[in-house]
């Protein structure tokens, strides 16, 4: 079966082909931060304006990319939510619309599921159940995975996300938009130890995240330094890097915990944050307590179609596939609300 995913819940217009017997043959993606760093944030919009003019062109991109006939496809899968309504709107039109043309089934893709399977496009070995840890702009959680739909929700956040966290911050620090590479990029330079920031939640039992207090930690010391006049370049670096460290130890002590209480043997991590090297690397120290560690490929931690035509794959090929033409769009959509597939 050869998948065709399309990838428009928020700022990324993604395609991509996966087949089921030779994996990714294709995938292409545009990204909208041109469209929107301007405004320090995404325009819904302004989104889904992108969205209608790149759709197509990529879609011929990928299968010129991929050696294949639009008749070759076998099926489609688009995400339909959670996110934008309108950039859902645009990609789920599309993708029924051409189905329909086609005579091919399609099917709506949570957006996060497509997250929580991503790692398994290149490590399909990694045994089930294992914790999985998505981390992006709009989520933080823990996940624990016993089969496809069948997830338990560990832990979540309460106010801000990680990757909410780093666009504020580096917000803070004048650095643009957006802000995780921004950070990570400055980070390099800095003193992490300079600025003693608090591991948020840490202090109490469970798997429950909270970064908006941390936000404000730097946004505290940052007016500090400004009235002293000591905000110059190199106090912005170690306050990127000391938030930075504060972000990546909170994460790993949440892992430990949830490892901890599902006696688990498999961390994946995926999600925008997920491509941020020093938390990765730090991950991977679960691998001496004979604990297998796995993430996507930096390029598909970022929304992509990659993941949404592999999370397609995986129930169109057990046989579940949107049942009529009518469009379902949901913006917001719990996890624990997908069904079970064998």
């Amino acid at each position: 079966m050869r998948v065709l995913g399309i990838e428009t819940s928020c700022d990324e217009t993604g395609i991509a082909i996966f087949c089921e017997r030779n994996g990714l043959l294709a995938h292409r993606v545009h990204s909208q931060i041109d469209v929107h760093a301007y405004y320090g944030g995404v325009v819904p919009e302004l989104a889904s304006r992108d969205h209608v003019r790149y759709l197509r062109p990529l879609v011929d991109e990928t299968l010129k990319a991929s050696g294949l006939q639009l008749s070759k496809i076998d099926a489609i899968a688009y995400t339909t939510g959670p996110g934008l309504l309108g950039a859902l709107l645009v990609g789920a039109t599309f993708a029924k619309s051409l189905a329909f043309s086609l005579g091919r089934p399609a099917l709506g893709v949570h957006h996060m599921e497509g997250h929580l399977l991503a790692p398994l496009m290149e490590t399909p070995e990694i045994p089930m159940p294992f914790v999985a840890l998505l981390v992006s702009g709009g989520h933080s959680q823990l996940i624990l995975v016993r089969g496809i739909g069948d997830y338990e929700l560990l832990g979540t956040t309460l106010d801000d996300a990680a990757g909410e966290a780093f666009d504020k911050t580096a917000k803070l620090l004048e650095l643009g938009y957006p802000g995780g590479p921004k950070i990570a990029a400055l980070a390099e330079q800095g003193d992490a130890k300079r600025f003693a920031f608090a591991r948020p939640m840490t202090d109490r039992p469970g798997c429950d995240f909270s970064f908006s207090g941390l936000k404000t930690q730097v946004l505290t010391e940052a007016r500090r330094l400004v009235k002293t006049q000591q905000f110059d370049e190199q106090a912005k670096a170690d306050l990127a890097a000391s938030f930075q460290q504060a972000v990546v130890d909170t994460l790993v002590i949440k892992c430990a915990r949830a490892l901890e209480q599902t006696q688990a043997k498999a961390l994946v991590m995926s999600g925008g944050v997920s491509a941020n090297q020093q938390l990765r690397e730090t991950l991977k120290s679960f691998e001496t307590q004979g604990i297998q560690v796995a993430y996507p490929a930096p390029e598909f931690c970022t929304d992509n179609g990659a993941m949404i035509a592999f999370a397609g794959l995986m129930r169109l090929s057990r046989g579940q596939q949107d049942a009529s033409l009518a469009m379902t769009i949901r913006p917001r959509w719990p996890l624990s609300e997908l069904p079970k597939v064998s």
